[in-house]
């Protein structure tokens, strides 16, 4: 299945800019966990969660390092395509309103 990571309007993506951010460690974790996802591999907890609450075919991927705890935010259109529409560095359990929302908001776009 094809991964595409959402871009915006100006051609900017907030995605890839926050993965290369990263360590080189995490970024080879997230990189491998694209290449499951992309092999049309379910993946599940500790390294993936549906977040049905969100919306329908919603998921964060999950990466540790030290005491810092990343997401990516990925939607499975089936049929099409796996779209990675936000990053975080996450502080509780919990995600944000603002993070649901503009979230929500690129799930429209796509």
């Amino acid at each position: 299945m094809e991964i595409l990571y959402y871009t915006t309007a100006s051609g900017n993506s907030p995605v890839r800019k926050f993965v290369e951010g990263l360590s080189q460690s995490l970024q080879e974790d997230f990189l491998l966990a694209l290449d499951r996802l992309g092999q049309g591999e379910t993946l599940s907890m500790p390294l993936s969660k549906p977040l049905f609450n969100i919306a329908l075919g919603l998921h964060e991927l999950r990466f540790k390092e030290r005491r810092s705890i990343y997401r990516v935010f990925y939607f499975i259109k089936r049929g099409d395509a796996i779209y990675l529409v936000h990053t975080m560095q996450k502080k509780t359990e919990t995600i944000p309103d603002k993070d649901r929302r503009l979230i929500l908001r690129r799930l429209k776009e796509i």
